[in-house]
């Protein structure tokens, strides 16, 4: 059991669900207090933080809001607050423009791939522009190329937006998912979150300009 939850990286995000890094799980999460060692040298980014969401990145079965008690270098010490439910990391949705494609299942009236350019992604789902071949309930297969290994996930329909009469504005949520595929789909909307994030040193320098 030791060795399980020391080998657990989780992700770490702020009160608004903002991506602060990663870390290793130094304890297991039934207790009250646990202790976590910050990746990458996010430390001082984690540490402007009294709340913070942990995510386990394989399984899922881990989400928790806690509190900051104390820090000590790269390790921390925090006091469980909340288990979270599993659609906090679901509904956990970023801006990503791919191109990619979908194809029909056997039940599909079309046949044939079509191209669909992605406007978000989520770890529950996908919002993309497409040929005006699908209707609402009706499921595909996408490829997610934005992971770390290209990945054919079904999905089925929740919402179509015609925008005109060559293509549609699709949502669609992510079914019949197996662990690894959860697993791979929540590290590539962190990682993109993390990307998009604005560098500390940025900011300021923008601040400054803007004061100037």
């Amino acid at each position: 059991m030791e060795a399980l939850y020391k080998n657990n990286i989780i992700l770490l995000l702020d009160s608004g669900s903002n991506p602060l890094g990663s870390a290793k799980l130094l304890t297991p999460t039934s207790g009250q207090t646990l202790e976590i060692q910050v990746l990458d040298g996010k430390e001082d980014d984690v540490a402007r933080h009294e709340v913070i969401n942990l995510v386990e990145v394989a399984g899922g079965k881990v989400s928790l809001q806690c509190r900051l008690l104390r820090r000590r270098d790269d390790r921390f010490v925090l006091e469980r607050i909340a288990l979270l439910d599993s659609s906090f990391w679901r509904n956990l949705r970023v801006p990503v423009r791919f191109s990619s494609f979908i194809y029909p299942l056997r039940s599909a009236q079309w046949q044939g791939r079509r191209a669909i350019s992605s406007i978000d992604l989520s770890c529950g789902g996908v919002a993309f522009y497409c040929a005006p071949v699908l209707q609402v309930g009706e499921c595909c297969e996408i490829v997610i190329p934005v992971t770390v290994r290209p990945v054919i996930l079904k999905c089925q329909v929740l919402r179509r937006n015609e925008l005109s009469g060559e293509r549609c504005l699709y949502a669609a949520k992510f079914i019949e998912m197996c662990d690894d595929e959860e697993t791979v789909v929540r590290e590539a909307v962190f990682r993109v979150q993390l990307k998009s994030r604005p560098h500390k040193d940025t900011v300021n320098e923008n601040t400054k300009g803007e004061q100037v």
